[in-house]
């Protein structure tokens, strides 16, 4: 896409046309790591997203800390990628999150519906990702779990430029501000990869432990937004391979 720079732009494969999530197209899930020399870590990897998060095995960590979001308005542009709506703050200027001292500027978000990231078995009715990079090109995703009810505020003021979004076109947002999308605090991390080919991996995750609302409205509109056979752009559950899964769980005294 011209005049845009993302971190999809070297972590994530623009062109859908390559990859499906159906597994009788054979270009599913199972096959993305034989389809192109550049994504045998899809099949290969053993640090893969998205995963099960089992409440039982994951350790509580109160150092973690609330994840320091410094999120502010700024010029975004809505992009359909035939597999996915993506929307794009241009320049990075939209603000950053703070991980471990190194800062991760935010920019793009996307969603998939059904959830890729599940609880306890539990898959979800949605999930969105706001990918963040830093200044050394590491990324740091934030997803977010929703389940059927309310519209959500955030995708509601999106849908009105996104309804008429034919596949590969952009349009200007004007001024969005990231800050609108509500998360809670309690929160999980884990160090996993991004979910589409070339399924880069050492992505740091925070997946927030609050399940918020979404209508089926607007599920069926990011549904219909896309290409065909990308309705249900979840990839399946990737095998664990004894990584830690940390929660950060403020103090009741807090």
């Amino acid at each position: 896409f011209p005049n845009i720079s993302t971190a999809s732009d070297h972590s994530e494969v623009e062109d859908e046309h390559g990859f499906s999530y159906k597994e009788e197209t054979n270009k599913g899930p199972n096959k993305w790591n034989q389809m192109n020399s550049n994504w045998t870590t899809c099949g290969t990897g053993k640090l893969q997203s998205p995963i099960d998060i089992i409440d039982r095995a994951v350790k509580v960590v109160p150092d973690l800390g609330k994840l320091e979001r410094h999120y502010k308005p700024a010029p975004a542009v809505a992009i359909n990628r035939g597999h996915d709506i993506m929307v794009t703050w241009k320049g990075g200027d939209a603000g950053k999150i703070k991980i471990n001292g190194t800062d991760y500027k935010l920019m793009q978000s996307h969603w998939h519906s059904p959830s890729e990231h599940t609880v306890n078995g539990i898959r979800y009715d949605a999930e969105v990702h706001f990918v963040h990079e830093s200044s050394d090109g590491k990324l740091a995703v934030i997803a977010i779990l929703f389940k059927y009810g309310s519209p959500d505020p955030f995708l509601s003021e999106l849908l009105r430029h996104i309804k008429p979004l034919d596949p590969k076109e952009e349009k200007e947002l004007g001024i969005i501000n990231p800050r609108q999308l509500k998360c809670g605090k309690r929160y999980y991390r884990y160090i996993g990869s991004v979910t589409v080919p070339p399924c880069t991996e050492g992505v740091v995750w925070t997946v927030f432990k609050k399940v918020i609302t979404i209508s089926r409205e607007q599920v069926r509109a990011l549904k219909a937004a896309v290409h065909d056979g990308f309705e249900d752009n979840a990839r399946p559950i990737q095998k664990l391979h004894r990584r830690p899964i940390q929660l950060y769980a403020p103090s009741r005294k807090l």
